[in-house]
């Protein structure tokens, strides 16, 4: 028996809450990773960090934003932690993959190509961990073309905003890369469930579930795991948002700040002391340029 899909139980909300996550997200990723290569003086291992787990972050708290509409006409949905969690990890470590040969070989042709072929395939590999993890009375099935263009738009449009963020300065160029990040997620996303079909194995109801969450709605169980991802999003915007230039995106951020210019610039300068001629054995009084006259004379 064929189930019936629905990507859409709220409407346009959770398509466009995924969207606007998914573009915070890349936006804070970006900016991080951005920042390891323009400013020689930060750490570049911690900021690199904070920019894979800000996009894993991301792409992850994006898919189970979309999956609150998720529904299939007849059935209860489950959802297994370990897998859920699972699917979070691997979307932050196959992003760092991607961000830190960015960050240690420059932005290159290659580099940039090979960063973003990793960051697409952690976007698939995120959303197909996560639709695995769904616990139903039936088996999931993928047409295999609409799954290939899934990756495709996922490593295309990861490519091509991580050009943009390393290509451009300025916060329109910024703007426009966490934009197409977010193409790149949502697209990939609801490309994917386009591709997914539900085969039920006979009952309809939920007697099946023996999961923790017995009866409770895909909203009830989804909410309370996005909460940690969700913070963790707004404590790496206000790291972001103490640095100006990181949001920004202007001035050559490799030199010092403008008020340790001016401090520099008001301060004396020292005159350089005199080169030394004397000898280390000579009298202490001429050594220190002293003259004295002989007494009683």
């Amino acid at each position: 028996m064929q189930g019936t899909v629905d990507g859409f139980g709220y409407g346009v909300v959770t398509p466009v809450t995924s969207y606007l996550v998914a573009c915070l997200g890349s936006a804070l990723g970006l900016r991080c990773v951005v920042r390891s290569l323009r400013n020689q003086q930060s750490w570049k291992p911690g900021w690199l960090a904070l920019g894979a787990a800000t996009i894993g972050c991301g792409i992850w708290t994006m898919h189970f934003v979309a999956m609150v509409g998720f529904r299939i006409e007849g059935i209860q949905i489950d959802y297994d932690a370990r897998l859920t969690a699972l699917s979070l990890v691997a979307a932050i470590v196959v992003v760092a993959v991607g961000v830190f040969v960015v960050g240690y070989r420059g932005a290159t042709t290659g580099t940039l190509t090979a960063a973003g072929i990793f960051t697409g395939l952690g976007v698939a590999a995120m959303h197909y961990l996560g639709m695995a993890a769904l616990r139903l009375n039936g088996s999931l099935r993928y047409d295999t073309l609409p799954v290939v263009a899934s990756v495709l738009i996922a490593v295309t449009a990861a490519t091509a905003a991580l050009w943009a963020a390393a290509s451009y300065r300025g916060f329109l160029a910024a703007l426009g890369a966490s934009l197409l990040m977010g193409v790149a997620l949502t697209g990939m996303h609801y490309t994917g469930m386009a591709a997914l079909g539900v085969h039920l194995r006979g009952a309809t109801d939920a007697s099946h579930i023996t999961g923790t969450y017995g009866d409770a709605s895909p909203t009830s169980i989804l909410l309370p795991m996005l909460i940690g991802p969700v913070v963790f999003l707004i404590l790496a915007g206000v790291v972001v948002m103490f640095d100006p230039q990181l949001v920004l995106g202007d001035g050559d951020w490799s030199r010092t700040t403008p008020r340790r210019r001016r401090a520099r610039a008001t301060l004396p300068e020292r005159p350089a002391p005199a080169p030394r001629t004397d000898s280390l054995f000579a009298p202490r009084d001429q050594r220190a340029g002293r003259h004295t006259t002989p007494r009683g004379r």
